[in-house]
C-alpha cells in the first residue's frame, strides 16, 4: 500500500476558488494529503455572494464515486454542500457500500449571504441516511439549530445541540462557536462520552469565506494522516485560525481565507 495518505471531498464548486471543491483541495495539498473530488453541485458565485445552483443528477454522482472509490483507497472523506434529496441518498448509499468509516460531514446549508444550498426536502433525507454515517458533523450554530430546532447563543446551548445531534446518529458532533459574539471564538465537541472546548481568541478579519470549509477538509487530512478525532480537531482548528490570518483581500465581497499562506 502506498505510503501517501488520501482525502476525498464529495462536494459542490465555487468558482471563486474560496469555498468547496477548491479549497477542500488546496488544504489537502498544504497538508500534504493526496487530495480526490467528487462533484455534486456547481454554483455560480465569487465574494458578494451565490446567484445560482445546479445539481449534478444522483446517477452521474454515483458514477464518480465508483469510479474513484473502486480505484484508490480512501484514508478519509468529507462531504460538502449536496442540495438534493438524490445525491444525499446517493452519497450514502456509497460510503456504506466501499466502507468509509473516516467521514467527516460539513452539513452546509446555507451560504454566508443566505443562498440556500441544500432544498427544503432534502434534511430530512440527509438526517436520515447519511448524518449516522459520520464520524463526526460539524456544524455552525445555525446549521446546528436547524437539525435541532433549537437556538443557540452559548456555551450550554452548543452542548446540548451536539447531544442532540449525536443522538440523531452521528459517532461525535463539533458544533463551531465562530458566528458567537465575544472575544474568544470556542467550538465544542463531543465524541459520545465527553465534551471537549477548543478556544482561540477571535481573529477581526472581514476575509472569512471558506472557513468551514478548510475547517472540516483539515479534519479530514489529519485523520488521513491517522490523528486521533480529537487532535485532528485541536490541529484543524489552529489551521483554520491561521488561515484566517492570512484572509485575502480579494473581490468586491468578503475575501477568503488562505489555507495556502500565499502572502507569507
Amino acid at each position: 500500500m502506498s505510503a501517501v495518505k488520501t482525502a476525498l471531498t464529495i462536494a459542490g464548486s465555487d468558482p471563486s476558488g474560496g469555498a468547496g471543491i477548491q479549497v477542500d483541495l488546496k488544504t489537502f495539498s498544504r497538508l500534504r494529503v493526496y487530495g480526490m473530488a467528487v462533484i455534486t453541485a456547481l454554483t455560480a458565485q465569487n465574494t458578494s455572494g451565490v446567484t445560482g445552483t445546479m445539481e449534478v443528477p444522483p446517477d452521474f454522482v454515483a458514477r464518480q464515486l465508483d469510479a474513484v472509490l473502486g480505484d484508490i483507497h480512501v484514508d478519509a472523506a468529507k462531504t460538502g454542500m449536496l442540495l438534493t434529496a438524490g445525491v444525499i441518498e446517493v452519497v450514502a448509499c456509497k460510503v456504506r457500500e466501499h466502507e468509509i468509516r473516516n467521514l467527516v460531514i460539513d452539513p452546509v446549508m446555507i451560504s454566508t449571504s443566505g443562498a440556500p444550498l441544500l432544498n427544503r426536502d432534502a434534511l430530512g433525507t440527509f438526517c436520515r441516511t447519511l448524518l449516522p454515517l459520520a464520524l463526526i458533523i460539524t456544524p455552525n450554530t445555525g446549521e446546528a439549530g436547524m437539525l435541532t430546532g433549537r437556538s443557540i447563543t452559548g456555551i450550554a446551548d452548543m452542548e446540548e445541540a451536539a447531544l442532540q445531534v449525536h443522538g440523531m446518529g452521528a459517532r461525535s458532533v463539533l458544533i463551531k462557536g465562530g458566528h458567537l459574539s465575544g472575544d474568544d471564538a470556542t467550538d465544542v465537541l463531543f465524541d459520545g462520552s465527553e465534551f471537549y472546548h477548543f478556544q482561540s481568541p477571535r481573529i477581526p478579519s472581514r476575509d472569512t469565506h471558506g472557513t468551514g470549509c478548510v475547517l472540516s477538509a483539515a479534519i479530514t487530512a489529519r485523520l488521513a494522516e491517522g490523528k486521533s478525532l480529537r487532535d485532528a480537531v485541536q490541529l484543524a482548528k489552529d489551521f483554520v485560525s491561521e488561515a484566517i490570518k492570512n484572509g485575502l483581500r480579494l473581490g468586491k465581497g468578503p475575501g477568503p481565507c488562505d489555507p495556502l499562506g500565499l502572502e507569507n
